[in-house]
């Protein structure tokens, strides 16, 4: 009886006898509200947090969406105070021509998009040109330090 429930609810899989079967999800590798993210520039406030192994966390995503990916702007929760920031590269699995990361990386910037650092660490993906370009005209705020500070793209 148990079983069958379970097969309703969709935690056990419709076939198979149900005694050696387990059922998996995929890992959520979007960037949702309590996402852990990595600063990858250097930031004081950044290097600080990434010392003592508490990454910031994402409280907000400003898109209509309410899932992150490269480029948005995010609202995080780091050493106790509350930063806005950049995504420049995420894990989750991109469309043709997107770089996908090891991990969810973030550029803290200031309220008018004015970045923290003074360098970013990692390469970060051409077409946030593009995407960053098109945010600055209907937001008004300028990404073009931002783009500026970065070494490596790829």
């Amino acid at each position: 009886m148990y079983s069958s429930i379970r097969r309703l609810l969709g935690i056990l899989p419709v076939t198979g006898n149900g005694h050696n079967c387990i059922s998996t999800s995929a890992v959520c590798q979007h960037i949702i509200k309590l996402t852990r993210l990595r600063v990858v520039d250097n930031s004081e406030i950044g290097k600080l947090a990434m010392a003592e192994g508490k990454p910031p966390r994402c409280i907000h995503i400003y898109n209509k969406k309410g899932v992150g990916t490269i480029g948005d702007k995010v609202l995080v929760a780091i050493r106790g105070q509350k930063r806005k920031g950049i995504i420049v590269g995420v894990k989750q699995k991109q469309k043709a021509l997107i770089p996908k990361f090891d991990s969810n990386n973030l550029v803290l910037i200031d309220d008018n998009g004015t970045p923290l650092g003074t360098r970013i660490h990692v390469p970060i993906p051409t077409v946030l040109r593009t995407i960053l370009k098109e945010k600055t005209l209907a937001k008004g705020a300028d990404y073009t330090k931002l783009l500026a500070l970065a070494t490596r793209y790829v």
